[in-house]
Protein backbone atom coordinates (compact mmCIF):
# COMPACT_ATOMS: atom_id res chain seq x y z
CA UNK A 1 0.00 0.00 0.00
CA UNK A 2 1.58 3.18 -1.37
CA UNK A 3 2.37 5.98 1.93
CA UNK A 4 0.46 9.17 1.57
CA UNK A 5 2.33 12.39 2.00
CA UNK A 6 0.47 15.51 2.49
CA UNK A 7 1.22 18.48 0.62
CA UNK A 8 1.54 20.57 4.05
CA UNK A 9 4.33 18.55 5.13
CA UNK A 10 6.65 19.41 2.19
CA UNK A 11 7.93 23.26 0.65
CA UNK A 12 8.65 23.75 -3.11
CA UNK A 13 10.97 26.93 -4.58
CA UNK A 14 11.48 27.38 -7.63
CA UNK A 15 15.61 28.14 -8.39
CA UNK A 16 17.59 28.69 -11.17
CA UNK A 17 17.97 25.03 -13.10
CA UNK A 18 21.54 24.41 -15.05
CA UNK A 19 21.63 21.79 -18.02
CA UNK A 20 19.37 22.11 -21.01
CA UNK A 21 17.43 24.86 -21.71
CA UNK A 22 19.45 27.61 -23.33
CA UNK A 23 18.52 31.08 -22.52
CA UNK A 24 15.72 30.06 -21.09
CA UNK A 25 17.78 28.46 -18.22
CA UNK A 26 19.21 31.96 -17.87
CA UNK A 27 15.83 33.62 -17.56
CA UNK A 28 13.87 31.36 -15.93
CA UNK A 29 13.58 29.24 -12.34
CA UNK A 30 12.68 26.53 -13.40
CA UNK A 31 14.28 23.83 -11.29
CA UNK A 32 12.81 23.17 -8.07
CA UNK A 33 14.07 22.40 -4.74
CA UNK A 34 11.59 20.22 -1.97
CA UNK A 35 12.69 20.32 1.51
CA UNK A 36 10.87 18.16 3.23
CA UNK A 37 11.06 17.89 7.48
CA UNK A 38 10.87 14.24 8.76
CA UNK A 39 9.98 15.31 12.05
CA UNK A 40 7.19 17.80 11.76
CA UNK A 41 5.48 15.36 8.81
CA UNK A 42 2.44 13.07 8.98
CA UNK A 43 3.86 10.51 8.87
CA UNK A 44 3.91 7.11 11.74
CA UNK A 45 7.06 7.62 14.17
CA UNK A 46 8.44 4.34 13.19
CA UNK A 47 8.15 5.58 9.56
CA UNK A 48 10.44 8.77 10.80
CA UNK A 49 12.52 6.98 12.58
CA UNK A 50 13.60 4.21 9.75
CA UNK A 51 14.18 7.35 7.22
CA UNK A 52 16.24 8.92 9.53
CA UNK A 53 18.04 6.38 9.88
CA UNK A 54 18.67 6.35 5.82
CA UNK A 55 22.37 6.73 4.81
CA UNK A 56 21.16 9.22 2.28
CA UNK A 57 23.42 12.48 1.13
CA UNK A 58 20.14 14.76 0.62
CA UNK A 59 18.91 14.05 4.19
CA UNK A 60 20.78 16.68 6.52
CA UNK A 61 21.73 17.10 10.31
CA UNK A 62 18.24 18.29 11.23
CA UNK A 63 16.21 15.39 9.47
CA UNK A 64 15.17 17.90 6.28
CA UNK A 65 15.13 16.20 3.36
CA UNK A 66 16.12 18.39 0.41
CA UNK A 67 15.52 17.33 -3.10
CA UNK A 68 16.37 19.18 -6.30
CA UNK A 69 14.66 18.46 -9.10
CA UNK A 70 16.61 20.62 -12.54
CA UNK A 71 16.59 18.06 -15.36
CA UNK A 72 13.58 19.16 -17.04
CA UNK A 73 12.94 22.16 -19.03
CA UNK A 74 9.83 23.18 -17.47
CA UNK A 75 8.93 23.91 -13.50
CA UNK A 76 5.87 21.58 -13.94
CA UNK A 77 8.01 18.71 -14.54
CA UNK A 78 10.62 19.51 -12.45
CA UNK A 79 8.02 19.16 -9.37
CA UNK A 80 6.56 15.94 -10.29
CA UNK A 81 9.87 14.64 -10.23
CA UNK A 82 11.14 16.11 -7.04
CA UNK A 83 7.66 14.60 -5.38
CA UNK A 84 7.98 11.15 -7.30
CA UNK A 85 12.04 10.90 -5.77
CA UNK A 86 10.39 12.07 -1.94
CA UNK A 87 7.77 9.25 -2.36
CA UNK A 88 10.65 6.64 -3.86
CA UNK A 89 12.86 7.83 -0.47
CA UNK A 90 10.42 6.98 1.97
CA UNK A 91 9.29 3.78 -0.04
CA UNK A 92 12.85 2.81 0.28
CA UNK A 93 12.49 3.36 4.11
CA UNK A 94 9.57 1.39 4.56
CA UNK A 95 10.54 -1.97 2.68
CA UNK A 96 11.35 -4.53 4.72
CA UNK A 97 14.41 -6.56 3.88
CA UNK A 98 14.02 -10.13 3.22
CA UNK A 99 15.46 -12.52 5.63
CA UNK A 100 18.38 -14.43 4.70
CA UNK A 101 18.13 -18.51 4.14
CA UNK A 102 21.26 -20.41 5.40
CA UNK A 103 22.43 -22.05 2.97
CA UNK A 104 25.43 -25.56 2.62
CA UNK A 105 27.91 -25.53 0.20
CA UNK A 106 27.56 -28.17 -2.10
CA UNK A 107 30.07 -31.56 -2.95
CA UNK A 108 30.72 -30.17 -5.73
CA UNK A 109 31.86 -26.68 -4.68
CA UNK A 110 33.63 -28.71 -1.41
CA UNK A 111 35.57 -31.14 -4.47
CA UNK A 112 36.06 -28.18 -6.27
CA UNK A 113 37.70 -26.22 -3.18
CA UNK A 114 39.81 -28.77 -1.74
CA UNK A 115 41.36 -29.36 -5.78
CA UNK A 116 42.33 -26.11 -5.80
CA UNK A 117 43.41 -25.80 -2.37
CA UNK A 118 45.58 -29.12 -3.87
CA UNK A 119 46.98 -27.30 -6.36
CA UNK A 120 47.80 -24.67 -5.03
CA UNK A 121 50.04 -26.18 -2.36
CA UNK A 122 51.39 -28.05 -5.37
CA UNK A 123 52.32 -24.55 -6.80
CA UNK A 124 54.00 -23.64 -3.53
CA UNK A 125 55.80 -26.70 -3.14
CA UNK A 126 57.40 -26.50 -6.42
CA UNK A 127 58.91 -22.72 -5.15
CA UNK A 128 60.59 -24.46 -2.09
CA UNK A 129 64.70 -24.94 -2.47
CA UNK A 130 65.52 -28.17 -2.75
CA UNK A 131 68.10 -29.96 -0.41
CA UNK A 132 70.37 -32.26 -1.46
Amino acid sequence: MPIKIHESDYEMTAIRASGPGGQNVNKVATGIQLRFDIKKSALSESLKNKILQLRDKRINSEGIVIIKATQHRSQQKNREEAVKRLHLLVEKANKKAKKRIATKPTRASKEAKRKDKTRRSEVKQGRKKINW
